[in-house]
């Protein structure tokens, strides 16, 4: 068995492993770890394998048996082994839910992780929560940037001794957490931050803290600092992307992210003109990153193991080891529960773009187009409601449904945030505002996308974004012209002096989450009705009569969201 994973290993290498950081003749600099190192300073390549996105996917592709079975392989071929994860591990999937991320703790200390840093993700099962799970971890939790009051809640960076080699690892968490985690965990009784991630309106305050730390650990005798991060590419995220932190810092060796579930790698100078290698893993455990510090010249790779099968690797191949047991144990306490069918689908219900790839793998489209799911959701709130209109952001709706039988395991999985449905009474104004705050980052994706049951609208995607926010990513208005047109609700012009009911999760209508703050204010009609799963169980199974019909076979949706794209 050995064998074949060393092999698969090796195949894996040879389609993703990529270029290390060469000495540069060419007149550019080179790093200072690389200035320092020397043929002998070691006997053995050290090897850093992070994870990141986990979003509890304990048992799919590689899962967490056989990331044991890369390490196992890694470290008999002599290599020092070092683990990290990047955040966004413990929610995610049912067992996450149901466990509010006990089991992925419990895991994770099985594996053997020597640090993690906290996702946006992290805090969604509250604040309490989190810090009881903090303490329950065998690793420590590490960033530089999320504080309560102005202090930092846990260590900048941790120092290894990895064989003769000091290695600092420096944890920084995305500013965005404030609205793409609830707001309300973050928050005192009073509705105040209590607790932050150094956000400003430059990023500057962050970049600092990022340098201070490699500061402080270069003085402390470090040989290489890696960041893990949880920032991610996307440009809407600016000033707080990777690139951000890369670009107004130097000292950094490698910088290890996650947060945009993607596997890039790029190599790029810092503020002093050294390359810094920036690598991603993807999400799901279909991708283990590794990072080498070879033995014979210090220079440092990175690169990807990666599992693109349905059928994950342990049960394909057979894998078995420590880890074996201990993911059976934890899937197979709420193996029934989960197996219960509690509806059927005549059709598809889609994330995804049908019709079109991107390197070979599903087009997410929920969180910048209309599907048939997210129609679906809606209509689950304001029918179980009862409100004028309803919606539901594309970030919350995780995963699609295949036709056939649905699962108790299914409806968590679409919904696995068990966020609360709640409905208000809010103006027109408050509607329009809204939905121009959830198309805001098109042409990109954005988790606070409004899909919609009740009205229709157009967004006209010639006219940039005029949207405002503050240094938090709270929405504050709108400066100039709108690009949401032609709103009807319920097939009548909306009226933004007129007062409508709304329905939708506490996480968007109470608690500013994805930044949505239009609704401060407004008399709540119903309050944490019920959990976002439970709401569309009950859609599905009475008001469908436990069918999902033809009435949702376009995986487009009904043309409720159109967008325009030249002006008329």
């Amino acid at each position: 068995m050995k064998k074949t994973v060393l092999l698969i290993l090796i195949l894996s290498f040879m389609l993703t492993g990529c270029r290390a950081l060469q000495k540069n003749t060419g007149g550019n600099p080179v790093s200072p770890s690389e200035l320092s190192a020397t043929e002998t300073r070691k006997e053995r390549d050290i090897v850093v394998l992070f994870t990141s996105d986990v979003h509890c996917g304990i048992d799919q592709n590689f899962g967490y048996v056989g990331l044991k079975a890369v390490m196992d392989e890694m470290e008999a071929a002599g290599n020092r082994m070092v683990l990290v994860d990047n955040g966004d591990s413990i929610q995610g999937e049912p067992i996450g839910t149901l466990t509010k991320g006990q089991a992925d703790i419990e895991l994770m200390n099985s594996v053997g992780y020597d640090a993690a840093i906290p996702g946006n993700h992290e805090f969604d099962y509250g604040m309490e929560r989190f810090m009881e799970l903090a303490e329950m971890a065998k690793f420590p939790y590490i960033s530089c940037n999320f504080n309560r009051k102005g202090e930092l809640v846990f260590d900048p960076y941790v120092l290894m001794d990895v064989g003769d080699t000091k290695i600092a690892f420096i944890g920084v968490t995305t500013p965005m957490t404030l609205t793409s985690s609830t707001p309300k965990h973050l928050m005192d009784a009073d509705g105040n931050f209590i607790y932050g991630f150094l956000q400003d309106e430059t990023g500057e305050t962050l970049y600092n803290a990022v340098q201070k730390a490699t500061d402080d650990a270069r003085a402390e005798g470090a040989d290489y600092v890696i960041v893990l991060g949880h920032m991610g590419n996307e440009e809407a995220w600016r000033p707080f992307t990777y690139a951000d932190v890369i670009e107004n810092t130097t000292g950094v060796d490698a910088f290890l992210d996650g947060r945009s579930h993607d596997s890039d790698k790029v190599v790029m100078k810092n503020k002093d003109g050294y390359e810094v290698v920036r690598q991603a893993c993807g999400t799901k455990m279909a991708g283990i990153g590794w990072l080498r510090i070879s033995a014979e010249n210090g220079r440092v790779d990175t690169g990807l193991y990666t599992w693109n099968n349905e059928v994950s690797a342990p049960e394909l191949l057979g894998i078995q080891n420590e880890m074996t047991a201990a993911v059976d144990h934890a899937m197979s306490e709420m193996t029934e529960k989960l197996k219960e069918v509690v509806a059927k689908s005549d059709v598809n219900l889609t994330v995804n773009d049908p019709s079109a790839t991107w390197n070979g793998q599903p087009m997410y489209i929920i969180r910048r187009s209309e599907t048939n799911l997210g129609d679906l959701c809606a209509d689950a709130f304001r029918d179980q409601s009862g409100a004028d209109i309803a919606f539901i952001n594309g970030g919350g709706i995780r995963v699609s449904i295949e036709s056939g039988d649905i699962t108790l395991n299914d409806i968590l999985s679409v919904f696995p945030f068990s966020n609360m449905l709640t409905d208000v009474e809010a103006s027109g104004q408050q509607i329009l505002d809204a939905l121009e705050w959830g198309c805001s980052a098109l042409p990109g994706d954005d988790g606070g996308f409004l899909h919609v049951s009740g009205l229709t609208y157009e967004i006209h995607t010639y006219i940039d974004s005029t949207c405002s926010q503050d240094t938090e990513g709270l929405f504050t208005g709108v400066t100039g012209k709108y690009r949401v047109k032609n709103v009807m609700i319920n097939g009548e012009p909306l009226d933004t002096h007129r007062m409508y009911s709304v329905a939708s999760i506490d996480y968007l209508l109470l608690n500013h989450g994805s930044g949505f703050t239009m609704f401060d204010g407004c008399k709540v009609l119903q309050g944490s009705v019920k959990p976002d799963n439970q709401v569309l169980i009950d859609y599905i199974t009475v008001t469908l009569g436990g069918v999902i019909g033809e009435e949702y076979a376009d995986p487009y949706g009904q043309g409720r969201i159109v967008a325009v794209e030249k002006a008329h």
